[in-house]
C-alpha cells in the first residue's frame, strides 16, 4: 500500500517559493506614505559629503556602525590625502588608520579601505564600477553599500538601501514583516516602482532620524500618523 503524502500545512510556504504579491490596501498606504514624505522632505539627499563615486564608496563603507556626521569631519583629511584609488591602495595601513579612527572599527574598516582602493585601481581602471556583481565583489561592500553608490553616485536603481531606520519604520508602517535586510527589501521593490528607490531610502532615512525615532517617536508631530498601523509604538519594532 502506497504511503500517503503529508498535507502541507495551512498557510506555511514551501521551501523556495516565490514570495505573496503585495495586497491592495498596503500597496494604497505604500504610495500614502511615499508622497507624505516627498511633502515632508523635499530637499531629501544622500547625507554624506562626496564628489564623485570614488569618495562616495570610502564614505559609505566608513559609515558602518557610525553616524554621517562622524564620517563627514573624517573624510576631507582622508580625501585630500588619498583623493583616488590608486593613491589610496598605496597608502600605509597606520596612516589610514590614524584618519578614520573615529568612525570605530577602524583596523577592519582600514583593511577593507586598502582592498578595495587596490581592486579598483588594479581590476578597473581606477573607476569604481557600477554593477552590483562588481561592487559586491570588493571587500567591505555588500548589497547596502553598493545600493547607496548606484543610486546616489550612478543614478541606477538596482535596489533599495535597507540600514536600521528603513528597517524601523518600514515595520511600524505595515509595509513589510520580513526582519532581514534583503527580505525586507524584496518587499520594498515589490511595493514601489523602480525610478522610486533610491529616494525611497532617502526619505524613509530622513523620516527616522528626525521624527520616527527608536526608542521615542514622535507621533504627536507626525504627519503620516493616519497611515501608520503602529503609531505610539515605543519600541524599535
Amino acid at each position: 500500500m502506497l504511503a500517503r503524502k503529508k498535507a502541507p500545512t495551512p498557510g506555511k510556504k514551501k521551501k523556495g517559493s516565490a514570495p505573496r504579491p503585495p495586497d491592495r490596501e498596503t500597496l494604497l498606504r505604500a504610495g500614502r506614505l511615499f508622497r507624505g514624505l516627498t511633502r515632508l522632505y523635499p530637499d531629501v539627499h544622500c547625507e554624506l559629503n562626496y564628489r564623485n563615486p570614488f569618495e562616495l564608496l570610502i564614505a559609505t563603507i566608513l559609515s558602518a556602525q557610525c553616524t554621517d556626521v562622524r564620517v563627514n569631519k573624517v573624510t576631507p583629511a582622508l580625501f585630500a590625502k588619498y583623493p583616488t584609488a590608486a593613491e589610496l591602495a598605496k597608502g600605509k595601513p597606520a596612516d589610514v588608520e590614524d584618519l578614520i579612527r573615529s568612525t570605530g572599527f577602524f583596523r577592519t574598516k582600514t583593511k577593507s579601505l586598502l582592498s578595495a582602493a587596490g581592486d579598483i585601481a588594479g581590476r578597473h581602471g581606477n573607476e569604481v564600477p557600477a554593477t552590483m556583481e562588481s561592487l559586491t565583489a570588493l571587500r567591505g561592500v555588500a548589497r547596502k553599500t553598493a545600493n547607496v553608490v548606484l543610486g546616489n553616485a550612478y543614478h541606477k536603481n538596482d535596489g533599495v538601501v535597507v540600514d536600521t531606520h528603513v528597517a524601523r519604520l518600514t515595520h511600524r508602517m505595515g509595509l513589510t514583516r520580513e526582519k532581514t535586510p534583503e527580505k525586507i527589501e524584496r518587499d520594498l521593490m515589490a511595493l514601489y516602482p523602480r525610478n522610486q528607490w533610491c529616494l525611497l531610502s532617502h526619505l524613509l532615512i530622513w523620516h527616522g532620524r528626525r521624527v520616527c525615532d527608536a526608542r521615542r517617536p514622535d507621533c504627536a508631530a507626525c504627519t503620516l500618523l493616519k497611515d501608520c498601523p503602529r503609531n505610539g509604538v515605543t519600541t524599535p519594532r
